[in-house]
């Protein structure tokens, strides 16, 4: 029984069969780990109890986990065809200038070649010269730095992804 306090989405999400649960969590993440952990722990009596659940699994991922989760997200300024998700998380891309754009896949193929994985970062709410300045700003950063500056990105993404669960009606 679910709290009247609860939101209708996390009541949804806490009574979804296993398959259907996982695949929702997979949406939000690609990680399988992060995934069959908050999966595992499940119920969630707030929003906030899934959100740290989020956090502290994200803290705990290994190499292989992140590089999974990042597998997710497309190149910035370039979101997946027919993903509303990726369109609007990026949508401070969408209407940039071409040289803007033009600019942003040259450093976003910089960046892949450096780190061997998509330049990451949670794009919701910043313009595209935030995310253009934010790849010259990493693109320097040591490999082991970088790798914990993407998980706290993963992290951001995430809970701006489980909230967007929790709060559906």
């Amino acid at each position: 029984m679910t709290s009247t306090s609860t939101p209708p989405g996390l009541a949804r999400f806490n009574e979804l069969e296993e398959h259907a649960a996982l695949a929702v969590l997979h949406e939000a993440c690609a990680s399988t780990a992060w995934a069959r952990h908050l999966l595992a722990a499940r119920p969630y009596a707030t929003p906030e109890a899934l959100y740290s659940a989020s956090d502290a699994v994200m803290a705990e991922l290994g190499a292989a986990d992140l590089a999974e989760a990042m597998a997710g997200h497309p190149p910035i300024g370039r979101p997946r065809p027919g993903d509303p998700t990726s369109a609007r998380e990026q949508s401070g891309m969408a209407g940039a200038a071409d040289a803007l754009k033009a600019e942003m896949l040259e450093l976003n193929l910089a960046y892949q070649e450096r780190f061997g994985h998509v330049f990451l970062i949670c794009a919701t709410g910043r313009t595209g010269e935030e995310m253009r300045d934010a790849v010259k700003e990493r693109i320097g950063n040591p490999p082991e730095q970088e790798r914990e500056i993407v998980r706290t990105e993963l992290g951001r993404i995430n809970r701006i992804r489980l909230g967007r669960l929790v709060e559906a009606d």
